[in-house]
């Protein structure tokens, strides 16, 4: 019975003080304006399409920790504070951190019976994402493992002809950790991801923009984007680019 109310306790004070520092965790919105389906009639004159499968990020992801090493990102329990200047704000940050545990979380090739990837079903994009980490609380350093489930979501940058990914941790699944610990570290590291992941740059201007030299005319015709459209697949991303041809 002791122990039943120890853990209720902790949960509850876990649950307060992860309300108090760190709010609700969402992701912010995406730079620029949501990519949409391919419109029903077909594509558009000067379109094309660009596939993207499961195989692809394989590759990509295991290039990076294989030779980038695996993205680390602080973990700081803190609670933002209007500033003085309309839209900053200052940080404090909790007195009972420091110490020599790294407060970090680590996302992994693959931990906890999950491979970080990014997949394709359902009309929806998901990338699980596994992870490791360490904090120090009240004096003693939790070690941590676990992943996280997350959604991701396309938004196109006219402006700046750039397409981005924004990723949004929908929840926390953790392992070696007490429940009443594990309710103070979830929404920490759910806030952690989501606010240094994000966002993410899938294709760039140089990457997406055109620049063809005609020899012939003795002129250059440029193409720029004006419309991204995503259409996901079983095991396939194909994004329907249209372009605006300049002379």
């Amino acid at each position: 019975m002791k122990y039943i109310l120890v853990l209720l306790l902790g949960l509850i004070l876990g649950g307060a003080l992860a309300f108090y520092f760190l709010g609700v965790s969402h992701a912010k919105l995406p730079p620029g304006t949501l990519v949409k389906a391919p419109e029903q009639g077909g594509d558009q004159p000067g379109t094309a399409v660009l596939t993207l499968d499961e195989k692809f990020f394989d590759a990509l992801l295991g290039k990076i920790f294989k030779d980038m090493g695996a993205p680390t990102f602080p973990l700081q329990l803190s609670k933002l504070e209007g500033g003085a200047e309309e839209g900053t704000a200052t940080i404090r940050f909790a007195a009972f951190q420091g110490g020599d545990c790294k407060n970090q979380v680590v996302l992994a090739n693959e931990g906890s019976n999950v491979k970080t990837g990014v997949h394709f079903t359902n009309g929806k994009i998901t990338a699980p994402m596994a992870f490791s980490g360490s904090y120090n609380l009240l004096g003693s350093c939790w070690q941590f493992k676990g992943w996280a489930e997350t959604s991701l979501q396309l938004s196109f940058d006219q402006a700046n002809q750039k397409l981005y990914g924004q990723v949004n941790v929908e929840g926390v699944n953790l392992e070696g950790i007490s429940p009443a610990v594990g309710g103070l570290i979830t929404p920490l590291v759910q806030r952690t991801i989501n606010e240094r992941v994000n966002p993410l740059e899938m294709l760039r201007a140089e990457q997406l923009t055109l620049n063809l030299p005609i020899k012939a005319t003795n002129g250059t015709l440029n193409a720029h984007v004006k419309d991204v459209r995503s259409e996901i697949t079983d095991g396939a991303l194909r994004l329907h680019i249209t372009y605006d041809f300049i002379k």
